[in-house]
């Protein structure tokens, strides 16, 4: 493994509304008020190219500002089309000692030190963004099948899939005959080969269980879906272009990729806190010349909320920023790297 001493910040007590500037260096606190944990966090270099590095993983130390490199992605066998698509790494979890993160469409294990011990990969497991475990089950989003799949960590197959899914449907009117879009969710089985066929109409991204119910959002469902044994209800409104979205004390947090906050909102969707992300003079990022489309700063992806009240998210260009909920003072933020291709993806509490 490579280390890279990194830049970091240590803001005072600023409201969780005021913009956040260019880091300074990273000045220990001798009597910090709380003590910050280490994460990982995966990244995918949006817009590299055939034979760069195209994403990695990081251990972050947050009380001490400092990152240590330790996965540098560089396969070539992936879909290099468009801006993340088949690059880097995406999802965290951990189970009996192991390091679970998911690739675009293939799940790794790995021991504590970054070794691969074995890889699953299953046919409807494609462009995969969060990765949740409850129980022995590991939930894996499938963007690019409108899917949730289901993983036995104990038997090591697929067992299960939700299709979360817009279809069309023609709807007489006065004026004649016209189309809408309406949301369809149900199950199929992943071991088969007679599945839904590739589509992104919602672009599936987070999936938790909450209270035996499993809750999936994405960047084009207006609200956090609850999928029980009796069907599905919506669990509380969010904004389209969320990321993370998830229950979180009286109400829900999620990345508001879409204004560059980290917010929390209320189960009626009332935002009540917002936590800006930090952003850069464009004169000291790299690459900053590309299409917003394909990379930009900013770009909030990768959640933690403690129950505590730590809050920790990533961003670009390779930055990990986190915050105390009650009294929204930013505690810490991290920057390794400025090159704004550099969007973390996967964020998770080291816990070894």
């Amino acid at each position: 493994m490579c280390r890279e001493r990194c830049a970091s910040t240590r803001a005072g007590r600023a409201g969780w509304r005021a913009a956040i500037s260019d880091p300074k260096p990273h000045i220990p606190d001798p009597t910090p008020r709380r003590a910050l944990p280490t994460v990982l966090v995966t990244e995918v270099v949006r817009s590299a190219h055939q034979g760069d590095s195209h994403g990695g993983a990081f251990l972050v130390n947050l009380q001490t500002g400092e990152a240590t490199k330790a996965l540098d992605w560089n396969r070539v066998d992936i879909d290099w089309e468009g801006r993340g698509q088949g690059r880097g790494l995406r999802g965290i979890a951990f189970h009996a000692d192991r390091v679970y993160i998911a690739a675009s469409d293939e799940l790794f294990v790995f021991d504590r030190n970054f070794n691969i011990i074995k890889t699953h990969r299953n046919r409807y497991l494609r462009h995969c963004h969060e990765i949740h475990k409850s129980g022995g089950t590991l939930y894996l989003t499938a963007t690019s099948f409108d899917s949730v799949l289901a993983f036995d960590l104990a038997a090591e197959r697929f067992t299960g899939a939700h299709l979360i899914r817009y279809q069309p449907r023609q709807v007489r009117t006065p004026m004649g005959t016209r189309e809408e879009l309406v949301l369809r969710v149900g199950r199929y089985d992943p071991t088969r080969a007679d599945g839904p066929a590739p589509a992104d109409t919602t672009h599936v991204n987070n999936v938790a269980v909450h209270e035996g119910r499993l809750l999936v959002s994405g960047v084009r469902l207006k609200s956090i879906l609850a999928i029980g044994q009796g069907g599905h209800t919506e669990f509380a409104p969010v904004p389209e272009w969320t990321h993370n979205a998830r229950p979180y004390r009286d109400g829900v947090i999620y990345n508001s990729t879409g204004e560059d906050a980290v917010c929390f909102a209320t189960l009626a969707g009332e935002v009540v806190r917002r936590f800006a992300i930090p952003r850069y003079d464009e004169a000291g990022l790299a690459k900053s010349d590309l299409p917003n489309d394909y990379a930009r700063q900013a770009f909030g992806r990768g959640l933690i909320a403690t129950d505590d009240g730590l809050i920790v998210a990533g961003s670009s260009p390779s930055t990990v920023t986190a915050w105390d909920f009650d009294t929204g003072e930013q505690l810490a933020s991290v920057n390794f790297g400025k090159d704004i291709r550099n969007a973390p993806h996967g964020l998770a509490l080291w816990p070894y």
